[in-house]
């Protein structure tokens, strides 16, 4: 299975060591989902991981950032998004993770965000599972783990 992670689900994961969100990164460390990832998307973790706030409220350094990148560099399968879909979304970085989304054929795109990408898009991607990180788990657990 192939995820992409919209940055706040990273994010909320690294922030805490429990939750949906750390379930999926823990799932992703141990090879049971494989996560997409291009150039742009990558450039976004590391851009707002490295903000001063973001390392205050993760609790980490930027030599644990430096570490948690070069994870993701090394166990994410890479993508190249050579188009560029504009579906007007009201935040413009979040254009790239539909893209990546598109190009990877993803089975989902994790975010805590769905509204974001599905309420003012003005182009439709019927075969676009875009879900929360608590329903991913969810159906994850009842499809996996019962």
């Amino acid at each position: 299975m192939l995820v992409v992670l919209d940055t706040n689900v990273l994010y909320q994961a690294l922030r805490s060591n429990n939750g949906a969100s750390f379930y999926i990164l823990s799932l992703i460390w141990n090879n049971k989902i494989s996560l997409a990832i291009s150039i742009n998307v990558f450039n976004e973790y590391e851009e707002v991981l490295k903000r001063p706030q973001s390392l205050s409220d993760i609790n980490l350094n930027k030599n644990d950032i430096e570490n948690i990148l070069r994870f993701i560099s090394y166990i994410g399968k890479p993508y190249a998004p050579y188009f560029l879909f504009r579906p007007n979304l009201d935040d413009e970085d979040d254009n790239m993770f539909i893209e990546l989304s598109l190009v990877s054929n993803c089975d989902f795109l994790i975010t805590n965000n769905v509204k974001d990408f599905t309420t003012k898009s003005e182009l439709k991607f019927g075969d676009l599972s875009i879900i929360t990180p608590t329903d991913f788990v969810k159906m994850w657990r009842k499809k996996y783990e019962s």
